[in-house]
């Protein structure tokens, strides 16, 4: 089930990631489309627990799980220091701006 469930989740989620994406810019809404890089980061972490759950399962290397780990906690770190940063909504704003959006027709 875990195998199964995971990789729906790395199948999926990237196409979920876009269309929030595509949605947040045709709105005006730097918080969608700063969402959709989550929801992107989220299929990145399934991707990492599929590799786990494949090592494990073929090699017997339970050590995985701890390499599984600290990808997982990499990548949280660095999000969640871009987001402490501001640099996901600097970056969602400039998105939303460069796809030809005024920044004084969507007002916050």
């Amino acid at each position: 089930m875990g195998f199964v469930l995971t990789a729906l989740s790395v199948e999926v989620m990237p196409f979920l990631s876009y269309a929030e994406r595509r949605a947040g810019r045709e709105v005006g809404s730097a918080s969608a489309v700063a969402d959709s890089k989550q929801t992107l980061v989220c299929s990145y972490l399934s991707a990492a627990v599929l590799v786990w759950l494949v090592v494990n399962s073929t090699l017997g290397w339970s050590g995985a799980d701890s390499v599984a780990a600290l990808v997982i906690a990499a990548v949280a770190v660095r999000e969640g220091v871009e987001a402490w940063k501001g640099d996901a909504c600097a970056t969602s704003v400039g998105m939303i701006l460069e796809d030809g959006h005024e920044a004084t027709s969507h007002p916050h």
